[in-house]
């Protein structure tokens, strides 16, 4: 076993993270999904050597919490025995349906594995950060939109192909477009931008490119042969030779000029064109993703079921229990989804009702609607070492007793300590653990200094103040964010400290 993995890497199998609730691991499956029964297995070995929780992340991964130096290799050895290959290596994700959903515009595996194989093939994992990531989105009924990474390629109907739709640094809202491109293209292009990031040292993502190696990567078009980069020369540091027909050759990446990092929402380049490279358009508007919770039609007959898990986790005796069940009912198949959910493959269309009656009463999510999907809620007191509120408690009540509030423009999150471990990004409301109680942060991160506090048993009442106030002020079709804006900070925090 490895040396613990640092706060902020990714903690795979073989690189435990410390927590405050112990050592955390996490797994993705080479094959997409786990047979029933090896998930089975899998929860078993975490109820020997962990502390019985499961987690599935917004990525759609796996984790398993409160492991020891020890139970960790004892893990990671069962989890061999059980035959689960378990991805390593740079992160290059595909939808959870991919090659299944009938919606789809092109099936992304094919794509992806050929980027990940000319990754390989020019040694750029190992000179990666380990969230360093690519996705590779087919569409479909199930997109990977929300999901971040420093390389996206969506798939696009265009005439009568299909082209990639290629961008850096963000989700499908956020993600800055570089340029379409049929598949031969967009594999290099993705491994061109790989090797930019190399060569910025294991902390850099794709957000830190430059201005001008931004504009050389997207001066490069699909009609052009791969030797003709206009404008674009190797003593400039942008793009060096080509090795024609080599993938893993190809753009040979170097610095130079302004070394000033950009962000996705920051900077020229939306429009820019610089060194021959032409104007690029901008991204197509997304429509509201689907939620993993449900129905799906797949290619074949069957369908695909959905269930989450309320806050992303789970007791790992109940995963065995309704995994048992699913398979009874004929389930071949669970994959992870993006959005915390499983997927159950396999089984007849029939069968579904059942398993969303087993689910829902042994208390995972089976309605997209659930309030429970719009709170980000870490393990928290008394699970976490680091945890100084019961956040799981505190999301559970707020969810039942305010669920008007939790409309889909709101994410709230609750945070055990300043960490923010559950969301690390900025959400309409924080409730975080500190000192003094449990604090409320507005339009901030769990890192941000609270406006306001109350004593952690008291933080769901003062969540229910707010949801008063804003019944008795909102607007005709408001939403709660919109509302929200309008009371300002200072309104909301007046609420959150009302007796």
């Amino acid at each position: 076993m490895n040396a613990f993995s640092r706060r902020g890497a990714c903690p795979a199998l073989s690189t435990p993270m410390q927590t405050g609730d112990g050592l955390l691991v996490r797994l993705n499956p080479v094959a997409g999904g786990l047979p029933p029964k090896s998930l089975i297995g899998l929860c078993e070995s975490a109820l020997r050597h962990g502390n019985g929780i499961m987690e599935v992340t917004a990525r759609g991964s796996l984790q398993i919490r409160g492991l020891a130096p020890t139970s960790a290799r004892l893990l990671a050895a069962e989890v061999d025995a059980l035959g689960i290959i378990v991805r390593t290596g740079m992160p290059v994700e595909t939808g959870p349906l991919a090659g299944l959903d009938p919606e789809e515009i092109a099936d992304p595996r094919p794509l992806a594995e050929r980027i990940r194989a000319a990754a390989e093939e020019a040694g750029l994992p190992s000179r990666l950060g380990p969230k360093v990531s690519v996705v590779v989105d087919g569409g479909g009924q199930l997109t990977m939109d929300a999901v971040t990474a420093d390389v996206r390629l969506v798939a696009r109907q265009i005439d009568a192909g299909t082209q990639w739709q290629m961008a850096v640094a963000g989700d499908g809202r956020t993600a800055m477009p570089l340029v379409m491109a049929e598949e031969d293209a967009a594999r290099d292009i993705a491994v061109a931008v790989l090797r930019m990031v190399a060569e910025k040292g294991r902390e850099a993502h794709a957000r830190d490119l430059t201005d001008r190696q931004l504009a050389s990567l997207a001066s490069w078009h699909s009609v052009a042969p791969p030797s003709v980069l206009p404008d674009i020369s190797p003593t400039r540091g942008e793009i060096g030779g080509f090795a024609a027909g080599s993938p893993s050759e190809a753009l040979e990446i170097g610095e130079g000029g302004d070394e000033g990092a950009i962000s996705p929402l920051v900077g020229e380049m939306s429009g820019r064109t610089e060194g021959g490279a032409t104007e690029r358009q901008p991204m197509p508007p997304l429509q509201s993703a689907r939620s993993p919770i449900g129905i799906f039609a797949l290619a074949s007959a069957n369908t695909a079921l959905g269930i989450g898990l309320p806050f992303g986790s789970m007791p790992a005796e109940k995963i065995i229990d309704l995994t048992r069940h699913a398979l009874a009912l004929g389930v071949a198949e669970i994959r992870l989804a993006p959005g915390r959910a499983l997927l159950f493959l396999g089984q007849p269309a029939a069968a579904n009702q059942s398993l969303q009656q087993t689910a829902a009463t042994l208390g995972f999510v089976t309605d997209a609607a659930d309030p429970r999907t719009r709170i980000a809620a870490c393990p928290g007191a008394p699970a976490c070492a680091s945890g100084r509120i019961a956040t799981r408690d505190i999301a559970e009540t707020i969810a039942a007793e305010n669920r008007d509030l939790l409309d889909s423009s709101l994410t709230l999150h609750i945070s055990g300590c300043a960490k923010g471990c559950a969301h690390p990004g900025p959400a309409a409301l924080t409730l975080v653990g500190g000192e003094n109680g449990a604090g409320l942060v507005v339009n901030g991160t769990a890192k941000t200094l609270p406006a306001g506090y109350r004593p952690g048993y008291d933080a769901a009442r003062g969540i229910g103040r707010v949801a008063a106030t804003i019944r008795a002020r909102r607007h005709t079709g408001e939403t709660t964010v919109a509302c929200l804006t309008r009371l300002g900070a200072a309104g909301i925090t007046e609420a959150y400290r009302r007796e």
